[in-house]
């Protein structure tokens, strides 16, 4: 017998031991096993999560962005923030510089309930829709820093998704981050401007991991503090 077909028969051997006849999982079903995994693989190949490869707004028009927006939902990142009932007001100056004033609810300690205001003022870089943001609290115990704020989409007059990445890893991919979801209209989105949004959360890598937000009104009244 030659040596090719001496490898035949050792092969043939093999994958019968391997893949007895009648088993549940015979060769055929093997082979489509392994045509699956490479499929999975590809797909996750294809998603590109470093920070760098992310899409934003063309041509953003800050004097088209500027108005109240209402936080739909958020994915938060590490540290104190606001919770719920999130409004957003950003105007632009004189001078074409972006800033921001934003209310919502804060828990402090686990049981005290208050409503915290936000400030931020934007830098411009070369690209219109990514800034520069310096943020503060008006409480001392809110958050401070300078973080990257990035539009990702908006249409101006109904959505806007917001991108923040604080800290990167070592492959460009990011470490913390925290995103809103913002809307025109209090009560919500419409349903095709949600697959819109939905697919752009999944772009960022932040596919379910967004909270939705409340908005009954808590801070509406001028609310100091509440004990819950």
């Amino acid at each position: 017998m030659g040596t090719a077909a001496v490898r035949w028969s050792g092969y043939q051997a093999f994958t019968a031991a391997r893949f007895p006849q009648g088993s549940l999982l015979g060769r055929m079903e093997w082979m489509w096993a392994l045509v699956l995994l490479a499929a999975l693989g590809s797909a996750r190949a294809e998603r590109d999560c470093r920070v760098s490869s992310f899409r934003v707004k063309e041509n953003f028009d800050k004097a088209r962005f500027a108005g109240i927006w209402y936080a739909m939902a958020k994915k938060d990142p590490e540290g104190l923030f606001l919770q719920d009932n999130i409004v957003t007001e950003f105007s632009v100056d004189s001078s074409g510089g972006m800033h921001a004033v934003a209310q919502g609810r804060v828990r402090l300690l686990n049981q005290w309930d208050t409503c915290a205001t936000m400030v931020g003022t934007f830098t411009d870089t070369e690209d219109p829709a990514k800034f520069k943001m310096k943020y503060w609290g008006i409480a001392s115990f809110l958050q401070k820093g300078n973080d990257d704020h990035w539009i990702i989409d908006t249409d101006y007059d109904t959505y806007a998704v917001q991108y923040s990445c604080r800290l990167l890893n070592f492959d460009g991919t990011c470490a913390d981050s925290y995103s809103f979801v913002f809307a025109r209209d209090p009560n919500g989105l419409p349903p095709e401007v949600q697959r819109i949004v939905r697919q752009r959360q999944e772009e960022l890598c932040l596919g379910r991991q967004y909270q939705m937000i409340v908005h009954n009104g808590y801070c509406d009244d001028g609310s100091e503090g509440r004990v819950s």
